[in-house]
């Protein structure tokens, strides 16, 4: 796959585009892809995605951001393995927020990006005032030359997919029904980085994650499995949170306790699949308590294994 940080100023070549946020890839925005996979297949011409960073509602929302499900990274992976060809990221600012709709049809769309289909989900507005919708590439494209399709709100087992459902799954700890909405279940990837090592001074040493999610989408602790250590996921216990026993930062980490692995594993990049929430993080009046509590952890994670091998 081809990524390209930022919109070119004129195409080189023609393409199949669809335009997204793709936060999470969940089965709804799969769907979509395999749909422009499809056409893709049929003209001969390359699918294309176009995303932006920030996220629109980042860029305008500030503090009221809804928490990302993916890094950018874990995005381009997760697009590619969906066949995209290409990734466009357009820098989401002010100069293109404040673009009229019908200039991000003719700049963006037809000169920079060479769009000869598009597809879009039913819901799809766009340009300075969110004034630009589907009738208008529909009117757009029938004048200019290029085809224009929608997809309807995908649903699975009769509920609506999207990234607020999985982001709400998230929030109640209920893992099966955001594997469900996802299609696998929900992950984070990141770099092992040097912890403080408390957790090896108590018995349970940890790998440490580097979160490029500033306010992550779930807190607590999980059951889970981590893979990119060997040739098969690794069972393990995980806790996200900002560790109030141990420190008063505030800022969120991830800290994974791998079953029976006694391997350094610094600047390996791992992915841990939450597949169980045990419980929410807590704060206790001395180690020794915490000590005990991360025993049960672990306990309860190998027990599900026992029952749900890998």
């Amino acid at each position: 796959m081809q990524v390209f940080r930022g919109i070119p100023e004129r195409a080189e070549h023609g393409c199949v585009l669809t335009i997204g946020n793709f936060d999470g890839v969940h089965r709804g925005h799969q769907a979509l892809l395999a749909q422009l996979r499809a056409k893709s297949e049929a003209t001969g011409l390359p699918a294309a995605v176009l995303t932006f960073e920030p996220h629109p509602r980042e860029y305008f929302a500030h503090e009221d951001r809804p928490r990302r499900l993916t890094s950018l990274r874990e995005k381009i992976l997760l697009l590619e393995g969906q066949g995209v060809d290409r990734l466009y990221i357009g820098r989401f600012n002010q100069k293109l927020a404040g673009l009229t709709a019908e200039a991000f049809i003719e700049d963006v769309l037809v000169h920079s990006l060479g769009v000869r289909h598009l597809l879009i989900g039913d819901d799809f507005c766009f340009g300075k005032g969110r004034k630009g919708n589907f009738a208008m590439l529909q009117a757009a494209g029938d004048k200019i030359g290029f085809g224009v399709e929608s997809m309807h709100t995908f649903r699975h087992e009769d509920e609506r997919v999207s990234s607020s459902a999985v982001r709400a799954a998230l929030a109640e700890g209920d893992m099966p029904h955001a594997a469900r909405l996802l299609g696998r279940p929900y992950s984070i990837s990141g770099r092992v980085m040097h912890g403080d090592k408390i957790g090896r001074t108590i018995g349970f040493p940890t790998a440490n994650i580097q979160l490029k999610h500033r306010s992550p989408p779930l807190m607590g602790i999980y059951t889970v499995s981590v893979d990119g250590l060997a040739d098969r996921p690794w069972p393990g216990v995980a806790s996200v949170g900002v560790r109030p026993t141990i420190n008063d930062a505030g800022r969120p980490t991830l800290e994974v306790h791998l079953f029976d692995w006694d391997t350094e594993c610094y600047d390996a990049h791992l992915r841990v699949n939450f597949l169980k929430k045990q419980r929410d993080e807590e704060r206790y009046d001395s180690l020794d308590a915490l000590t005990a509590q991360i025993a049960r952890d672990a306990e309860e994670a190998r027990a599900y294994f026992v029952q749900n091998p890998l």
